[in-house]
C-alpha cells in the first residue's frame, strides 16, 4: 500500500466532529439561507448563470459562510483556495496568488476564500485588488463584522455584500433531525428541553451540533427536562463583542426601545448587554445621555434619576447596583419624551457659527469706563427685576440678527407648562416692544 493511500485510509478512519460529518455536499442542502440560495437569490442567480463575481459573506458565527464558499467553487467549477486572516500573512497570500496566476494562464479559475477577512489590515486588503480586477481570482470573503466599517472602500466597490442570517428555530430543528438521523439516536430531551437546547445555540448551527453531539454520544440516560439540560450542559454567554458590531447594535436597540417607550424591550436589550459582559458604567453613561437627549425637559427629574442610579451602581457594584440601573431603564422608558433641548442645542450651535462675529447689542454690555459709556455701552438697559412681571422684553440678540426660536417645547409632560410660559413671555415681549 502506498504512503498516500495509507494516509487516506487512516484519515477516513479518524473520528470527525458531527458538524463536519453533516457538512452539506451541495448548495441545496444548506439550511437557513434560502433568501440568497433559492429562486431569485443573488447566489442562486450566479450559480444558474455559471458566473460568480467577488462577494463578501457577512453573517454571524455558524451560519454557513465557509460551507457556502466551498460549495460555490464546486458549483461553478473553480479551484477552491482557502486562507484565514487569523493564520495567514503576506507570504501565504503570495503563494496563493502565484498558484492562481498559473491556473489562470491555462484557463482555470480560482475561488480565493478569505475567512475573517476583516482581520486583514488596510494594506493587506489592498493586496487583493489587482488580482480581483484582472480576474486571477474570484474573491469570497467571510466576516462577522459590518463590512462598511471593517473593509476598504476600494475592496467593497469590487465585491457585493451578501448578508447571511442567523439560523432560526426551524433551521436549527432541521439540523437536530439530521444529527439524529446520522447517528441513529434520538435526543433524550423533553419538548421544552429541546427548545432550550436551540436557545442555547443562539442561532449558531456549528455550536448547536456540538451540543447535540455531547448529548448523543453520552451514555444512555433518562429523558432530560429543561432544568436537567441546563445542568448537563454549560450554557455559553450570548454572542456579544464589546468592541465590535454587536456592541453598537445592542446599545442602539436599547436607546431606540427607550425612545419608543417600550419598557419590556428596553429591559431585554439592557440585560442582553449585561449578560454579554458590557461595563455597566458604559450603559449608565448612555442612559444619562438619553435622559437629556430624548426625555429632556418633558421630565426634568430624568437627569436627576440617571445621575442617582449611576452613583448608586458605582457605590454598590454588581449585582446589587444592577437594580438601580434596571429602575432607571424603566423610569426613562415610561417618561414623556422630548428632544426639544437637543434640537435647540444644534440650532443654536449652527447660528453661533453663522453669526459668530456679531457684537451683542450695546444696551446689554457693561460700561466700566467713561469711553465705553460715551460709546453707548449699557445705555437704556432695563433691569428686569425693576419692571412689571420682572420682564423687560428687551432684545438680547445682535442688532443685525433676526430673533430665532431655537427651543420649541412639546406639549408633553413638564414641557407643556414651559410652552405656556414661553407663549406668555412672547406676548409680553411684543406688548413691551410696541411701547418703545
Amino acid at each position: 500500500m502506498s504512503a498516500q493511500k495509507e494516509a487516506s485510509l487512516f484519515e477516513s478512519a479518524a473520528p470527525r466532529p458531527l458538524a463536519d460529518k453533516l457538512r452539506p455536499t451541495q448548495l441545496t442542502e444548506v439550511i437557513g439561507q434560502n433568501h440568497v440560495l433559492k429562486d431569485e437569490g443573488i447566489i442562486a442567480r450566479m450559480v444558474a448563470g455559471k458566473h460568480l463575481s467577488s462577494i463578501i459573506l457577512w453573517g454571524p458565527p455558524g451560519c454557513g459562510k465557509t460551507t457556502i464558499a466551498r460549495l460555490l467553487a464546486k458549483a461553478v467549477g473553480l479551484k477552491f483556495e482557502p486562507v484565514s486572516a487569523v493564520m495567514s500573512g503576506v507570504a501565504d497570500l503570495r503563494k496563493v496568488f502565484e498558484t492562481a496566476e498559473k491556473n489562470h494562464a491555462v484557463g482555470n479559475g480560482t475561488l480565493l476564500f478569505v475567512d475573517e477577512i476583516h482581520r486583514f489590515n488596510r494594506a493587506q486588503q489592498d493586496a487583493f485588488l489587482p488580482y480581483v480586477e484582472n480576474g486571477t481570482v474570484v474573491l469570497v470573503g467571510a466576516t462577522t463584522e459590518n463590512p462598511s466599517f471593517e473593509l476598504n472602500g476600494a475592496l467593497l466597490s469590487r465585491a457585493q455584500v451578501v448578508v447571511l442570517n442567523r439560523l432560526d428555530e426551524a433551521a436549527q430543528e432541521e439540523l437536530l433531525q439530521r444529527a439524529e438521523k446520522d447517528t441513529g439516536k434520538k435526543l433524550a430531551l423533553t419538548a421544552e428541553a429541546r427548545s432550550t437546547l436551540i436557545g442555547m445555540a443562539d442561532g449558531d448551527g456549528r455550536y448547536l451540533l456540538a451540543l447535540a453531539e455531547d448529548l448523543l454520544t453520552a451514555p444512555p440516560q433518562e429523558i432530560l427536562d429543561a432544568q436537567g439540560l441546563v445542568k448537563r450542559l454549560q450554557k455559553r454567554a450570548p454572542l456579544y463583542d464589546k468592541k465590535q458590531d454587536s456592541h453598537y447594535n445592542l446599545i442602539s436597540a436599547l436607546h431606540k426601545s427607550l425612545r419608543g417607550s417600550d419598557v419590556d424591550a428596553a429591559l431585554y436589550w439592557f440585560f442582553r448587554m449585561l449578560e454579554g459582559g458590557e461595563d455597566p458604567n458604559y450603559i449608565a453613561r448612555r442612559l444619562t445621555r438619553f435622559a437629556v437627549e430624548d426625555v429632556g425637559l418633558a421630565n426634568p427629574a430624568a437627569l436627576t434619576q440617571a445621575i442617582a442610579a449611576w452613583q448608586a451602581y458605582e457605590r454598590m457594584g454588581s449585582p446589587e447596583g444592577d437594580l438601580a440601573l434596571t429602575q432607571l431603564v424603566i423610569y426613562l422608558a415610561v417618561s414623556p419624551k422630548s428632544n426639544a433641548a437637543y434640537m435647540a442645542m444644534h440650532g443654536a450651535k449652527a447660528a453661533a457659527t453663522q453669526y459668530g462675529s456679531l457684537m451683542p447689542p450695546k444696551h446689554i454690555l457693561n460700561a466700566p469706563t467713561k469711553m465705553m459709556r460715551e460709546q453707548g455701552y449699557g445705555k437704556d438697559y432695563k433691569y428686569d427685576h425693576d419692571t412689571p412681571d420682572a420682564f423687560s422684553g428687551q432684545n438680547y440678540f445682535p442688532d443685525a440678527m433676526v430673533r430665532q426660536p431655537f427651543y420649541q417645547p412639546t406639549n408633553r409632560g413638564h414641557e407643556k407648562d414651559i410652552a405656556a410660559r414661553l407663549a406668555e413671555l412672547h406676548a409680553l415681549r411684543q406688548q413691551r416692544q410696541k411701547k418703545e
